[in-house]
């Protein structure tokens, strides 16, 4: 049996509905439109059977398979909503607020049975940054992050805790995806001289000076990022720090390590230096594609020994978004960007396509893997708000642009396990669509009053580097280094330059050979009739060679010299 289609939610000040995926788009009747702009927050469970939404008065659960409605919470002013993976627990979360008496804070984080309905345990969490508990994919394990130590949960029983991991100053952990052996990532913050560090654990072996299965430190990092592999055999953490002492840059200092849990750490080496714009795991957990560098920005897919495997150039993007079955990658360049895409196919390292969504603000892979969202949305922009579906061969099936009076605030597909679509063979050939394609508006660049009606010289701002295989070649032990792809670069240049001046100054038709006794430079040898002006030609000379043309403006300027 076919998978049924994606469907697409959409919320805004027009209210709440959804739509059917492709290749249909119409307004789907599993969900009956919730009118009004006061739906603050929506979301579907893992395997998006569920779909859970707050209308500004409850929090409403329904099953997407047979449209009944589950629950009803009053939460009022919950903003946050997740299911857990086995859609066993709902947490809500609501903005932290104190007593009339301000002794004690009222707990603004619940977590719900959804087959009962019943509330399982409430916690105060007072910021909303990684407010949600982090579960296994099981649900054998959850964790969350208790004054500076992570509390470790075990078959949804919240009301005592199985195991913790303290750290001086935990301020950051990460549970892997994978199942059984679970392992946990954790993030010190540094202090006191002391270096920043990343530490992974195999749960519960959490005490001893060996417990750690990998340990990173590094002194340049305000705050991390870390990302797990599907597999959960490494992680990638980015360190930032908020000020770029040297100066280079205004997005302060980013660097990019590996960490595996068999013990090996290392440094990704990125060949252009600037600002991380991101990271992306490939599905496959064998590979990963960073975007970095100053604008235009290079993208580079590494492998788990951190070589380069593929350098995709250089160009204007910030983003890298890997298909569901990760046989496609997206460069795309959003938010100060002018949102053009690169849709390459990573298995033969071919360009499928290059589309272009401007002003986008939101992307999104359709579970299917063909298609993809991307949107406007406020309040990152509040003007031109819609979105758009489109095929990864550039065309686009669906439009939709919000009124002038209305705003898009989110759109999301709904979510299906791995493995309900199969991976299709890629396709090169745009397909066919019934929406009327839209050239996007080229600005063009400014011109003095004085140039505006001489030729336009083609000068480029910055030299634009092509995609290059990094793998070995045959007879090539390894990839050329970045020094010697620039010695290269500047060799072949050189080299042509100087045919270029050859053919400049050879006739249209081939010259009759010079007799053994001709000088080389005949030209050269020709005199002005005034010993002064010889005498500096002939001093030029010796310095390098002289073209026709350069000898005969010199006689010139020298003549109007003494004229004057």
């Amino acid at each position: 049996m076919a998978p049924s289609t994606p469907l697409l939610t959409v919320r805004g000040s027009e209210g709440l509905y959804m739509v059917n995926g492709p290749p249909h788009f119409t307004e789907s009747t599993v969900f009956p439109r919730e009118s009004g702009k006061n739906c603050k927050t929506c979301t579907f469970s893992k395997d998006g059977t569920l779909f859970a939404w707050g209308n500004g008065e409850k929090i409403n659960v329904i099953n997407v398979t047979n449209k009944g409605l589950l629950h009803s919470f009053d939460l009022p002013k919950a903003v946050c909503l997740e299911f857990s993976p086995k859609n066993t627990v709902l947490a809500t979360w609501q903005p932290y607020t104190t007593s009339k008496d301000d002794t004690a804070g009222i707990p603004n984080l619940q977590l719900y049975d959804v087959k009962t309905g019943m509330c399982l345990k409430s916690f105060i969490q007072k910021k909303m940054q990684n407010w949600c508990p982090s579960w296994s994919e099981d649900e054998t394990l959850c964790a969350r992050n208790v004054n500076n130590e992570v509390h470790f949960f075990e078959n949804n029983n919240f009301n005592t805790f199985a195991n913790k991991l303290h750290l001086k100053k935990i301020n950051d952990f990460v549970l892997s995806p994978a199942l059984q052996p679970y392992k946990v990532a954790v993030y010190v913050p540094g202090s006191k001289g002391a270096p920043s560090f990343v530490r992974l654990y195999q749960y519960p072996n959490f005490d001893g000076p060996h417990a750690a299965l990998a340990n990173k430190s590094f002194f340049k990092a305000d705050k991390v990022t870390m990302l797990w592999n599907k597999k959960a055999t490494a992680v990638l953490v980015i360190a930032s720090t908020d000020v770029d002492k040297t100066g280079a840059s205004y997005y302060g200092e980013q660097t990019l390590h590996y960490i595996a849990t068999n013990g090996e750490s290392a440094v990704v080496q990125l060949p252009k230096n600037g600002p991380i714009y991101d990271v992306v795991w490939n599905s496959s957990s064998t590979e990963f594609c960073a975007v970095y560098g100053f604008m235009p920005a290079k993208a580079t897919i590494f492998n788990l020994k951190c070589d380069p495997v593929f350098d995709f150039g250089t160009g204007p993007r910030n983003a890298a978004y890997y298909s569901p079955h990760g046989h496609i990658l997206v460069l795309a360049g959003f938010g100060n960007l002018r949102g053009q895409m690169e849709v390459w196919d990573v298995k033969n390292y071919k360009l499928i396509s290059k589309p272009v969504a401007s002003d986008s603000t939101y992307f999104a892979w359709c579970p299917d893997g063909e298609h993809i969202l991307t949107a406007t949305c406020a309040p990152r922009l509040r003007v031109n708000n819609g979105y758009k579906i489109w095929h990864y061969t550039g065309a686009v099936l669906h439009k939709y642009d919000v009124p002038s009076t209305a705003e898009l605030w989110q759109v999301s597909w709904q979510p299906f396990l791995d493995g309900i679509f199969p991976e299709k063979a890629i396709t090169y050939q745009a397909v066919s669509s019934d929406v009327p394609s839209e050239e996007p508006k080229v600005a063009t660049a400014y011109r003095p009053p004085a140039l505006r009606n001489k030729p336009v010289t083609n000068s480029k701002l910055h030299e634009e580097e092509p995609p290059q295989n990094m793998k070995p070649q045959p007879g090539n032990e390894k990839p050329l280094s970045k020094t010697a792809l620039k010695n290269q670069r500047k060799h072949e240049a050189k080299k042509a330059a100087k045919q270029e001046a050859r053919s400049d100054k050879s006739p249209d038709t081939a010259p009759t050979p010079a007799p053994q006794s001709t000088p080389r430079n005949t030209v050269s040898q020709s005199t002005s009739g005034d010993p002064e002006i010889d005498r500096k030609i002939k001093n030029l000379k010796k310095v390098g060679g002289l073209g026709e043309k350069h000898i005969c403006l010199l006689k010139e300027y020298m003549r109007i010299i003494q004229r004057k």
